[in-house]
């Protein structure tokens, strides 16, 4: 069993977000075990992009912090490779396509599998243009997550059809940021999805609480945080760590059976 299948392996996942390198890659490693420790199931590791598309100002800033502290994706794969010796934790890039495209596939694929990552989000990487990717990606045995967002509409099924990994379903319109309140009727795009495909189905964007977090996993297999522990980081800055594990244990504390 892969290790994202295991993550979602009769239980609710909660599934944290961190942008590597910020604010340096030892602390991200540190903030990886924090999460873990705290009830995690698996973790996403933001690379850093200068024009992140998909980001709110608190994602953006955490990019900008990490590049500028001279954060490249070389030093994340060592840091990646590092990590992956002291836990079996799933892990998974997001990353822009231009990241990738620039590195090349091929090799880009080669680093992520020899660092034990797990699978790629690629959140500006049209569906179909995906197979361009997906099938390198497969042959070093990296899922490539497919988003699905409340505008997909007749695109779901085809997309849920092709999912491998999970399925990532945005919750809200516009860009990352924690919201207080998600309008979505995120469950009909579930029950779509549950129609096509048995690969898990995990809900992001704007959910930062735990009532939020319980509401989604009665409807999905998990749920996902990321500018809410973003915002920690760029509070706590080095001594994040705590506050980060204070936070994911209230959150995790009623789905990890």
């Amino acid at each position: 069993m892969s290790r994202i299948k295991n993550a979602f392996n009769g239980k609710k996942a909660f599934i944290g977000f961190v942008t590597a390198g910020d604010p340096s890659l030892a602390k991200t490693e540190e903030f990886v075990l924090e999460m873990e420790k705290a009830g995690a199931s698996l973790i996403e590791l933001g690379i850093p992009f200068s024009d992140p598309v998909a980001e709110g100002p608190v994602i953006q800033d955490a990019n900008i912090r990490s590049l500028s502290a001279g954060c490249t994706t070389d030093k994340i794969f060592e840091m990646a490779k590092s990590l992956r010796t002291k836990t079996e934790i799933p892990l998974v890039f997001l990353a822009y396509a231009n990241t990738l495209y620039r590195y090349g596939y091929d090799k880009f694929c080669d680093k992520s599998n020899e660092a034990g990552i797990d699978g790629f989000i690629i959140p500006d990487l049209p569906f179909e243009e995906k197979d361009e990717l997906s099938g390198i990606a497969a042959a070093h045995g990296i899922d490539l997550i497919s988003l699905i967002a409340p505008t997909s509409e007749q695109r779901i099924q085809m997309i849920a059809k092709e999912a491998t990994g999970f399925i990532y379903v945005v919750s809200s319109m516009g860009v990352t940021g924690v919201r207080d309140e998600i309008k979505t009727d995120v469950a009909s795009i579930v029950e779509v999805i549950r129609g096509v495909t048995d690969v898990p189905v995990a809900i992001g964007f704007g959910i930062n609480t735990r009532e939020q977090v319980e509401e989604y996993t009665k409807i999905a297999d998990g749920a996902i945080i990321g500018s809410a522990i973003v915002k920690i980081i760029e509070k706590y800055g080095e001594n994040a760590g705590k506050y980060i594990y204070s936070y994911v244990s209230e959150i995790t504390k009623n789905i990890k059976k």
